[in-house]
């Protein structure tokens, strides 16, 4: 690119160059958008005057000027006092109210700082009468903005010494370097604290603007700051810190809801733990309940009757599923006829609290991340996944179940079903090869790991529906399970959209269409409740199908973004 162009013998500065960069460089732009963008750019006012004031702080800089007094202000204010006893004049009283503007009098101070390079902070002198066997002390100021300082207190119970009980990674006292854990407290802008509850403490904090001043006795020397971790977490239940009653402080919680990924900051408490928000560009952390405080909590025993409604529930839900064609209606068939191979309280007695999670994006030509559906029994689950079969045929499919029934003369093995012995099928069962399975007039039916494994061996994505229990048997790193969580709408929309809709019945495998009934709604959105309620934290996408197309065009272009984008899995997976 040619040199810019100037008038002869004239040396250009700073802003005339600037000012002639967008015609110098416009014959090197080839698109319309490039060019409007740099006038733009270099025709901002702010950079420009930006480019002015530098310059002018060039000049001034080769000039070295001094100083004609470094007392402005005070200059001013004689003046002021001066004029004051003079006849009223026009002038003078013009000039008093100039004098007497705020932006005139910070001007004429900053003019003082700088004549006298007087930069570093005025510190209170020492007290006169310490005693030699005293502690030593530290006078930290720090300046206050809105933002909290970082750090909570805390009465130790054996001294009743006001001490530093945790600093908040990334506040202000963090950032300071000058305030630790242990440290004690004993003055608070010139107020002694020895008598104080930690409460109010924090209320003169709270009320205090500006500079704060500390005085504290230095607790044990800390280890050199460590790199900031990075540790990240999925949150799987909601937090709201001003509803715990116990947490030290409120106002320094960090509230969250489930789903939510959260960067630990620091581990050091083993009850509170320090954490922000993934992406949070205030570096400032907040307190969490620590993995193993928040399961003691929810570890606490829970009303009996809670607990029988939920297994009530979930047998109530975990009926043959209808991919198998079979009645969940027909109780004395539904009551052993599908079940998951392991118990469902052992789901139960997991408690959700957080999952260490990574960044994860599937490689050109690696397996697809297995896709399960997940919802109530006529939700719309198999009508989702044969609209997303037509669609693309050549990049989603399904399993193919196993079976121990004999073959009828219109089925072919590995069509409908895989036709094997019941001998073969209990072994299978015995080697937990099934994801699930269940006996149905004396015949088992199941979904085997290699049937998913075929799938996606074909470089397709596979469409698998279970029962949510069997949900954590699925999450691995060979499968990397995208799990979809397909809702029904509110109870009186249900009604209006399905009341033409039919619901698969019958006494054997073949079905019948049946109209949906009001007990059919109402258990509908009932076992909905329970699933997101019990296994909810498993989910990573919820879909509420009011109306199918659209439920359709959600889950298509859900299933796209895993395909394209960057997601966060359990850290075991991205280990594999």
């Amino acid at each position: 690119m040619p040199a810019l162009a100037t008038g002869a013998g004239h040396e250009p500065g700073l802003y005339e160059l600037l000012a002639a960069l967008p015609s110098q460089l416009q014959p090197h732009v080839s698109r319309p958008e490039d060019n409007t963008f740099l006038q733009d750019m270099f025709g901002e006012r702010g950079l420009q005057s930006l480019v002015k004031i530098h310059e002018w702080l060039q000049k001034y800089e080769e000039r070295k000027p001094v100083p004609v007094l470094d007392g402005a202000a005070s200059l001013a204010q004689n003046l002021s006092v001066e004029l004051e006893g003079k006849a009223n004049n026009g002038d003078i009283n013009e000039l008093l109210q100039i004098l007497a503007k705020p932006h005139v009098k910070s001007l004429l101070s900053v003019h003082d700082t700088v004549a006298q390079k007087s930069y570093d902070p005025e510190l209170p002198p020492l007290p006169e009468d310490l005693d030699d066997d005293e502690d030593s002390v530290k006078i930290i100021r720090l300046v206050k903005n809105k933002e909290p300082l970082g750090a909570t207190i805390r009465r130790d119970d054996h001294t009743g010494a006001i001490l530093v009980a945790r600093i908040m990674r990334g506040g202000a006292a963090d950032r300071s370097g000058l305030i630790h854990v242990g440290d004690e407290l004993k003055e608070v802008n010139g107020i002694p604290v020895d008598d104080k509850k930690p409460e109010e403490i924090i209320r003169i904090l709270a009320q205090s603007q500006g500079a704060i001043t500390f005085k504290v006795v230095p607790g044990v020397k800390e280890d050199a700051p460590t790199k900031e971790p990075k540790v990240f977490v999925r949150a799987l239940f909601d937090y709201d810190p001003k509803e715990d009653k116990a947490i030290p402080c409120k106002e320094a919680g960090l509230g969250f809801k489930k789903g939510s990924i959260l960067q630990i900051m620091s581990q050091d408490d083993a009850t509170w733990w320090q954490a922000k928000h993934e992406g949070d560009t205030n570096p400032r952390a907040g307190l969490i309940p620590s993995k193993q405080f928040q399961e003691r909590r929810f570890a606490l025993p829970r009303p009996v009757a809670t607990l029988q409604s939920q297994k009530i529930s979930s047998r109530r839900s975990s009926g043959f599923r209808r991919s198998f064609r079979l009645s969940r209606r027909d109780k004395k068939t539904n009551k052993s006829m599908y079940e998951c191979k392991k118990s469902e309280m052992y789901d139960m007695a997991d408690v959700p609290t957080y999952e260490e999670v990574a960044p994860y994006r599937r490689l050109s030509g690696a397996r697809h991340r297995l896709v399960v559906l997940v919802g109530p029994s006529g939700v719309g689950l198999n009508e989702l996944k044969r609209k997303l079969l037509i669609s693309d045929p050549q990049h989603f499919s399904v399993t193919i179940p196993h079976t121990s029934r004999a073959k009828r003369n219109q089925e072919s093995d590995g069509v409908e079903y895989h036709f094997i012995s019941k001998h073969l099928f209990e072994t299978d069962i015995h080697n937990n090869k099934f994801i699930e399975y269940g006996e149905y007039k004396g015949n088992y039916y199941g979904t085997s790991l290699d049937s998913v494994r075929s799938v996606l061996s074909k470089n397709k994505v596979c469409l698998l529906g279970v029962q949510p229990h069997t949900i954590k048997h699925l999450r691995t790193a060979e499968f990397k399970p995208f799990v979809v969580f397909v809702k029904p709408p509110a109870l009186d929309r249900l009604r209006e959209t399905r009341h033409n809709a039919k619901v698969i019945s019958g006494k054997d495998d073949k079905g019948t269409a049946k109209p949906f009934t009001e007990e059919d709604f109402q258990e509908m959105v009932r076992t909905a409740q329970t699933m997101e309620t019990q296994y909810g934290h498993l989910f990573e996408k919820v879909i509420v199908n009011d109306d199918l197309s659209a439920a359709f065009g959600e889950l298509r272009l859900a299933l796209k973004k895993v395909e394209m984008e960057t997601h966060w899995v359990p850290v075991s997976w991205t280990h594999s």
